[in-house]
């Protein structure tokens, strides 16, 4: 843990994890950039998560202090899907512990499929969805379908969490919210709150590489809030645009990588 890491490898490690925070303020899937990163430096897969969850996690909180005047959502939602978030977190990152690295690399490329095929398409799946419950007799309100949702991204979150904030975009469409400025603030909160409560069994299990983990933190941080800071500026259809090809060029790698 406490291993010599050539400077090479702290300039490589701290600038993709840079770029991993401005992409991750802006679309998600930072962790496509930092984790194989890891990997390439020498770190063995279930520690090279571990230490990219934590580095990642304070990047995301610098991200959402940048769009803290976007995260105007109801305070009912943001408390109930926080702690969903929580939960499904813990649950992630302890089943994480618990499975193969083979595994979880098997199964990378087709998550992340559905979730840019569920982004891309995220429209008329909300028209459809709205005319749907129009015509259900149930009683059960839509923010019970969301937060079933959001606890198994929390729960994928806390397993490995590349694309995790491209499944949040995804899934915040169907809360109504149009502007993905306002999105991009509550994906930056949701992602905090997952991220960070999975921190705490990677410590008890002693996977974390502090070393790594403090020198991305700080490159993480400085691209997320830039980037989130300018993002807020731009035309929010460009943004979805930048959000769809990212999106594509990181499920098309995994597959051919894989």
């Amino acid at each position: 843990m406490a291993e010599y890491l050539p400077i090479i490898h702290s300039v490589f490690l701290f600038g993709t994890a840079f770029i991993a925070g401005a992409l991750n303020a802006v679309a998600g899937g930072g962790s496509f950039i930092t984790f194989p990163t890891l990997i390439f430096t020498g770190v063995e897969p279930i520690a090279a998560n571990a230490t990219n969850n934590t580095a990642l996690w304070v990047a995301s909180i610098a991200s959402a202090g940048a769009y803290r005047h976007n995260l105007n959502i109801p305070r009912r939602e943001m408390v109930l899907l926080c702690g969903t978030s929580l939960v499904g977190g813990v649950i992630g990152s302890v089943i994480l512990l618990y499975t193969s690295a083979d595994l979880f690399k098997k199964l990378l490329p087709y998550l992340l499929l559905s979730a840019t095929l569920i982004f891309t398409f995220s429209e008329p799946l909300k028209k459809w969805l709205q005319f749907q419950s129009k015509k259900s007799i149930s009683e059960s309100p839509p923010l019970f379908i969301l937060l079933l949702t959001q606890l198994a991204i929390a729960i994928y979150g806390g397993f490995f969490g590349a694309g995790l904030g491209i499944l949040m975009l995804a899934t915040l469409t169907f809360l109504g919210i149009k502007n993905i400025h306002s999105m991009n603030a509550f994906k930056a909160f949701l992602g905090s709150c997952i991220n960070g409560i999975a921190i705490i069994p990677f410590i008890f299990a002693g996977v974390i590489l502090w070393h790594q983990a403090v020198l991305m933190a700080v490159g993480g941080s400085l691209g997320g809030y830039l980037c989130a800071h300018y993002a807020r500026r731009l035309d929010p259809r460009l943004i979805r645009i930048f959000v769809i090809v990212v999106a594509s060029g990181m499920t098309t790698y995994f597959f051919i990588r894989g």
